[in-house]
């Protein structure tokens, strides 16, 4: 139907351009290449170009080329002709089917395709339509545009990701912008700002501190960019920075509140830092002194410990706990300079596990017995654990043989013994049921 209102409209203005040009021309008219020619513009593309050059060389060799005065009936004989030759040869169109669109059973999937109505951005990865690649080559090809405009494009990008709060996507935009290395540099101090800013508000502060610096070296003049560094560097703790930033702003704006604020509260930070910095030096002093009495002490008891690398002095951490349950146990002294120390139990039998955190050495074992067992464990399902019908035993040094244990001693009477040696900052004694099997079964591995 389309191409029937063009083929109306071609008509008429066909027969109005020839009668009028012999009226106004008094019989002179204009050359047929240039009546067709104004006459078919409307004719789209390749049918109007093969239509015009078929009727021409017709028309031409009818005239034998040469330039004539038309009468009134030559003119609408000629008419009458291009108007069925124009219907006979749209007819023609009509016949071929059209195979250029979009396929009627996947319409709406080929749509999606298309950057106008596709709801959703490419995922990385995907397979991209022609017209996709072409917009994208137009905007990012390098070919296409220069470092300054490719750094341009990017800064639009991360300007549009960031009025939306996608700060980690402006952060990729704007470094692509950065990696085209424009001669601008006020567009590179642009871009440093911007990623900055995006960084600032993820709180990334490091990072953000260190492009205001970069941006700084493209355009010292940046007072916004001066202030995100002086708030990045007071919110990372370096206060003497921060300080130096606010100095730098109010050598220019005096009268600044929010830098003055700043750099008060850097101030006051910084002395209190200082402050906290010297309490924890004098506490560490204090520590150190402990320690040094903590190794004294015990050397001067004669307790034989297992020393880790084979060392030959004694240090703090052969005194660490290998044992996770007791772990932040080590052994410590109290004010009477008496030591309490993490103690294991085992009981090999049942393969269950006691820790005791502080036992002081002047504790006799059976008082700690005692609160032991004094309700049964859980495991104890025949009550066979109680004072009178166990056995207590160390491992020796030599990690060859068990001794046993005077219960009736105090804990540091026996950690002196000769034999005893404490491993991993933990003494560790063993418990088996007298007599029994279990018993005569360990012993043999001896």
């Amino acid at each position: 139907m389309k191409c029937r209102c063009i083929v109306g409209k071609i008509r008429n203005k066909l027969s109005f351009v020839i009668l009028r040009s012999h009226r106004v021309r008094g019989g002179c008219t204009l050359r047929q290449s240039e009546l067709l020619e104004s006459s078919f513009s409307q004719i789209p593309g390749t049918a109007r170009l093969c239509f015009f050059r078929e009727n021409m060389q017709r028309t031409a060799g009818d005239a034998g080329g040469k330039n004539r005065a038309w009468t009134e009936e030559e003119r609408l004989e000629l008419a009458a002709k291009l108007d069925a030759e124009l219907d006979e040869y749209i007819s023609g169109l009509e016949k071929k089917s059209y195979t250029e669109g979009w396929p009627e059973d996947r319409w709406q999937e080929e749509m999606e395709k298309h950057p106008f109505f596709m709801k959703k951005p490419p995922e990385p990865g995907d397979e991209l339509s022609p017209l996709m690649e072409g917009l994208q080559q137009l905007k990012y090809g390098e070919d296409e545009n220069t470092p300054e405009e490719l750094a341009n494009n990017y800064k639009e990008d991360g300007n549009f990701n960031y009025k939306y709060k996608k700060y980690r996507l402006a952060i990729l935009s704007y470094t692509e912008g950065i990696r085209t290395k424009c001669k601008d540099d006020e567009l590179m101090a642009q871009l440093y700002n911007n990623r900055a800013a995006s960084h600032f508000m993820l709180k990334n502060y490091r990072s953000c501190l260190s492009d205001c610096k970069l941006a700084l070296k493209f355009n010292p003049q940046y007072w916004k960019t001066l202030s995100r560094a002086a708030t990045c560097s007071f919110c990372i703790k370096n206060y003497d920075q921060c300080i130096d930033f606010c100095d730098q702003i109010l050598d220019h704006n005096s009268t600044d509140k929010t830098i003055l604020k700043l750099k008060s509260d850097a101030v006051i930070a910084k002395n209190r830092l200082q402050r906290d910095k010297r309490k924890q030096e004098r506490e560490e002093k204090k520590l150190d002194k402990e320690d040094e009495k903590l190794l004294e002490i015990i050397s001067r008891r004669g307790i034989n410990l297992e020393l880790t690398d084979d060392k030959q002095r004694l240090e703090l951490s052969d005194l660490e706990p290998q044992v996770p349950q007791i772990a932040q146990c080590r052994v410590h002294f109290d004010e009477k300079d008496k030591l309490l120390w993490p103690v294991m139990i085992l009981y090999p039998e049942t393969q269950q596990t006691d820790f005791i955190q502080n036992f002081h050495e002047d504790t006799p074992f059976v008082d700690q017995l005692h609160e032991l067992f004094e309700e049964p464990p859980e495991w104890d399902i025949k009550r066979r654990y109680t004072i009178k019908n166990i056995n207590v035993y160390f491992e020796g040094k030599n990690k060859c043989s068990v001794h046993i244990v005077d219960i009736q001693l105090t804990l540091g009477e026996i950690l002196r013994d000769e034999q005893f040696s404490v491993r991993g900052g933990t003494p560790a004694f063993l418990i088996l049921i007298k007599f029994s099997e279990a018993e005569k079964h360990f012993l043999a591995n001896y």
